[in-house]
Parts: C-alpha cells; sequence; structure tokens
C-alpha cells in the first residue's frame, strides 16, 4: 500500500508532463481516479516518443533560433556601420559613405526583418489566433514598425532611418 507521500511526487511528476505536452489528458486522469490513483499501465506518450518527443522539437527549435541569430548577428555590424545615425554618434559618417549606402542598409535589414524576424513574425499570428497576445507579439510590432518606417525613409518619406534598432531587437530579444 502507497502512502499520500508517495504519491505527491508522481502526481507532480505527471502535472509536469503535461504542461510540457501543451495538452491535456482528462481521460488518463479520470482513469487514474477510477484506480485508486494509481498509475495507467499504458503509456499515454507514445505517440511523441515515436516521432522524437517534445524534447526533440524543443531543440531544433533551439537550433533554428541559433542559426538564425548569428545570422542576423553576421549582418548586424554592417548595419550598424550604415546607419545614419550612428555613423554620426561615432563620428565616421565621411569614412563610410558611398553611392546606394542606404540602399545596401535597406537589403541586409530587409534579410534580417525576414530571416532573422521569422519566429517573432509567425509567433505573433498564433498568439493573436489564441487571443493571447505576448512578447511574440510585442517583438513582431516593434520590428515591424522599424522595418516598415525605415523603409518608407529610404525610399522617399522624410525622417530617420531606425534600422539598427530592428537589427538590434532581432538578436537581443
Amino acid at each position: 500500500m502507497t502512502s499520500a507521500s508517495q504519491l505527491k511526487p508522481e502526481k507532480h511528476r505527471r502535472k509536469k508532463e503535461a504542461q510540457l505536452n501543451n495538452h491535456n489528458h482528462s481521460s488518463q486522469a479520470r482513469h487514474q481516479m477510477e484506480n485508486g490513483n494509481k498509475p495507467a499501465k499504458h503509456d499515454m506518450h507514445m505517440g511523441h516518443k515515436k516521432v522524437g518527443g517534445h524534447q526533440a522539437h524543443h531543440a531544433m527549435m533551439a537550433a533554428d533560433f541559433k542559426r538564425r541569430f548569428w545570422v542576423s548577428l553576421a549582418m548586424t555590424l554592417p548595419v550598424l556601420l550604415l546607419s545614419p545615425l550612428i555613423r554620426e554618434l561615432l563620428g565616421i559618417t565621411e569614412l563610410v559613405a558611398f553611392n546606394g549606402d542606404t540602399y545596401l542598409l535597406w537589403a541586409l535589414s530587409t534579410i534580417i526583418f525576414f530571416y532573422g524576424g521569422l519566429p517573432f513574425l509567425k509567433g505573433i499570428f498564433s498568439e493573436l489566433k489564441s487571443k493571447n497576445p505576448g512578447m511574440m507579439t510585442l517583438i513582431a510590432l516593434a520590428i515591424t514598425v522599424a522595418y516598415a518606417y525605415s523603409s518608407a525613409v529610404i525610399f522617399g518619406l522624410t525622417g530617420k532611418v531606425f534600422f539598427w534598432e530592428l537589427a538590434k531587437s532581432v538578436k537581443i530579444l
């Protein structure tokens, strides 16, 4: 016969497992209640194990984020050096200025926005669809506004470009 203190760690483990897998098993909970809170003899998560499991999915996501981070980081230094505000602050405006530098700044920033920002751009849709806006929504809005406004400035709108903010936000956040 098991005591209540022995059941607590098992109950806590099952609760954490259900949270990690982002779904519930109400039928499993009922099944366990009917069997006196004893663990079921079958594994409700076998489907996850067959395809690599939830941990494998998170490992793939982490590797993707890491790759996007390094590619975007490599493009950030040129974006910073080509950004008018940063050049003014560093006193290197004439040193790095050349014909078409603003278009190169836009091209590099476009790659950072679409490649580095893709997880955030995808995330905003899932957060809004679930009516639960969070950090993905905030970051997606920030990088979209910086990109759209700065692009408009490059192509004729009067104002200042903030591509350096876009590049910084994609890397830091």
